[in-house]
């Protein structure tokens, strides 16, 4: 009797000692990577030009052998993933930047030449763009693949070490990504954290030389604060409630398709898509029963079962957007589905179009993270830009309009992180500009050159010419030299 009351409480008690062992080990690990990768940086000279564009071919072949792969661990994750969505937004995008990142990192390594004061005319005055060591990227479940290649890429282009914490959401790309990774760096030089971590707070911990962090706000914060502990310096993109504006002459149906499309896209699980529109009062009907249409054209009016509707991806994100729509619901909002719900267990859900939404509600305060679109009525444009102005800087504006006029108020009178002008969204996927985000949507930007110099140290080098008599300077003080120079320039 005694033996089986007492077998249960032994029992958790042990895997509860097993799984902290377990975590010991593996923080020990980690440790083990990080200083791996450390005294590699101290033992070997910098990677030249070629060898950088020889990684970043090198992964993108990896990349295209295996896409198959990628793809199918995306879908596995997620439930249910377009294989299109994968392919395009994952996929074809950690192509196209490890691309750009390839075709001009030698131009970018090249020291630039800068002009030294009149004072020191003659000798010469350099910047050059040093690895900053080992960078952290930190990447979240909605596009692991190209959120980790991505700023791989710049990483790479900077001739850093890199260690990858995936997130827990996605075992299935993790173990993919990692073999693909595996077949082109040993881990001194590239390293993948999956899923393994019970607490990810450890990771962002430790003393990297940069850490590049994308998610949300609220784990941005403690990110940065784990940061300060080593002084580590951070980018953080964090997403934010993206509003898109539709002027009053622009074309109605082609804001509303472009519009819904960018809640469709990866069912609206986008830290740059649309959160909500601002829309003429008296084009709004108007502007969510073409919303509708756009949606019901996408996916023949029904998610459930669509092989091009992405699901939710896992149930914990489903009851947060439900509970998103009861409360609006129940503080007098009006809910439109654009579609009919699931009748299972699955997770793709219809786009559901809200109006009425009021500040206090939910909707309106967090950020939506999938197919929910609050529609807001304005009255002239000074009502749409203070309306945006009131809430925290977004990581992206989206503006419907073909006047240019109204085009250069929108962009002088609000901030966000970056703009695209009639569509949605594509700007961050062209490499030649920089993405980030501003207040509270992010800080640091990378991409194309802003990347490599992000993730670089801008160092200066003043050489001296031989014959420049800087001993002039020296005490004792008071002489000819020095009195003519001070003269000169302090009067």
């Amino acid at each position: 009797m005694n033996h089986t009351t007492e077998a249960p409480s032994r029992a958790p008690a042990h895997d509860a000692e097993a799984q902290a062992a377990a975590q010991a080990e593996l923080h020990q690990r980690i440790r083990g990577l990080l200083a791996a990768q450390q005294a590699a940086c101290m033992a070997q000279p910098p990677t030249d030009a070629a060898q950088r564009r020889a990684q970043l071919l090198a992964l993108k072949q990896a990349v295209l052998r295996r896409q198959a792969l990628l793809v199918q661990a995306m879908g596995q994750d997620f439930g249910h993933r377009a294989a299109a969505e994968s392919q395009m937004l994952d996929v074809l995008g950690s192509v196209l930047a490890l691309d750009h990142a390839a075709r001009h990192v030698r131009r970018w390594m090249k020291p630039s030449r800068r002009r030294t004061e009149w004072l020191f005319a003659g000798n010469r005055l350099q910047v050059h763009h040093q690895p900053k060591g080992v960078v952290a990227v930190v990447v979240p479940w909605n596009f692991p693949v190209y959120l980790a290649l991505g700023p791989l890429a710049s990483a790479l282009a900077a001739g850093n070490r890199v260690m990858v914490k995936m997130p827990e959401a996605t075992p299935a790309t993790n173990a993919a990504l990692r073999a693909v990774l595996a077949e082109v760096f040993d881990e001194a030089q590239v390293a993948l954290v999956g899923q393994e971590l019970a607490d990810p707070a450890f990771f962002t911990s430790l003393p990297f030389d940069h850490i590049l962090f994308t998610g949300s706000p609220a784990v941005g914060r403690r990110v940065m604060r784990a940061a300060a502990e080593h002084l580590t310096p951070v980018t953080l993109e964090l997403g934010g409630k993206s509003p898109a504006l539709v002027g009053r002459r622009y074309p109605l149906a082609d804001a509303a398709r472009r519009v819904a499309h960018g809640k469709a896209a990866n069912s609206g699980q986008i830290c740059v898509s649309p959160d909500h529109v601002l829309v003429p009062r008296e084009q709004l009907p108007a502007f969510v029963a073409a919303v509708q249409a756009a949606w019901q054209r996408f996916y023949g009016g029904v998610a459930e079962g669509n092989a091009d509707c992405t699901a939710i991806v896992n149930p914990h994100h489903q009851r947060r957007l439900l509970w998103l729509l009861d409360d609006a619901r129940e503080r007098g909002a009006q809910v439109l589905a654009c579609g009919p719900m699931p009748r299972g267990e699955g997770r793709q859900l219809p786009l559901h179009i809200v109006v009425g939404a009021t500040p206090d509600m939910a909707v309106m305060t967090q950020e939506l993270f999938g197919p929910i679109l609050p529609v807001l009525p304005y009255n002239t444009l000074d009502d749409a830009i203070a309306s945006i102005n009131a809430g925290p800087r977004p990581l992206a504006l989206y503006c419907f309009s073909h006047d240019a006029a109204e085009r250069t108020q929108v962009l002088e009178r609000t901030r966000s992180g970056g703009v695209t002008f009639n569509d949605w969204g594509w700007h961050v996927v062209n490499h030649d500009a920089p993405f980030g985000g501003i207040g509270g949507s992010g800080m640091g930007a990378y991409h194309g050159h802003e990347g490599f110099l992000a993730l670089s140290h801008a160092r200066t080098v003043f050489t001296r010419r031989r014959w420049f008599p800087s001993q002039l300077f020296h005490p004792p003080y008071g002489g000819l030299a020095q009195r003519l120079v001070l003269r000169w320039f302090l009067g």
